[in-house]
């Protein structure tokens, strides 16, 4: 009986990845890339938000929920928590008096940021257009 590497096998399931498949890992990351708060977070670290430059930048828990309007404390907290987990974001923490939490993105939080930057924009370019076609739809049905 053959024995599989742990490297090995990780290049199979990879090579097996397709998110159509219920029980697919990429389809749990894609699930929780389609979340708006995470797409939100990924903007607002990479400097998209309303006074941003584009770059990418370190924010504190308090700015993020101030820059980001809407967003509870849990789900702020659980998205943040999420992110770091699946390397897109660092978390550092600094002992001061209060303790300053600082969060960024990773390189691969920054790959991505990449993408949603560009869903966010065509949303933005797009919106009138939807509008225009939901009130065409409503009045329809």
């Amino acid at each position: 009986m053959a024995t599989t590497t742990a490297a090995r096998r990780r290049a199979e399931d990879k090579a097996a990845y397709n998110a159509f498949f219920e029980m697919c890992p990429s389809r749990q990351l894609l699930d929780r890339l389609s979340d708006k708060w995470v797409v939100l977070i990924l903007c607002a670290l990479g400097g998209d938000g309303p006074a941003g430059d584009g770059g990418a930048t370190t924010m504190r828990y308090s700015e993020l929920a101030r820059v980001i309007a809407g967003v509870s404390q849990k789900m702020l907290t659980q998205t943040l928590r999420a992110l770091e987990r699946d390397g897109l974001v660092t978390r550092t923490v600094t002992p001061t008096v209060p303790v300053t939490v600082d969060y960024a993105l990773t390189e691969l939080g920054v790959s991505l940021h990449r993408t949603t930057r560009l869903v966010r924009a065509w949303a933005h370019e797009n919106m009138d257009a939807v509008r225009e076609n939901r009130e065409r739809y409503d009045a329809a049905s």
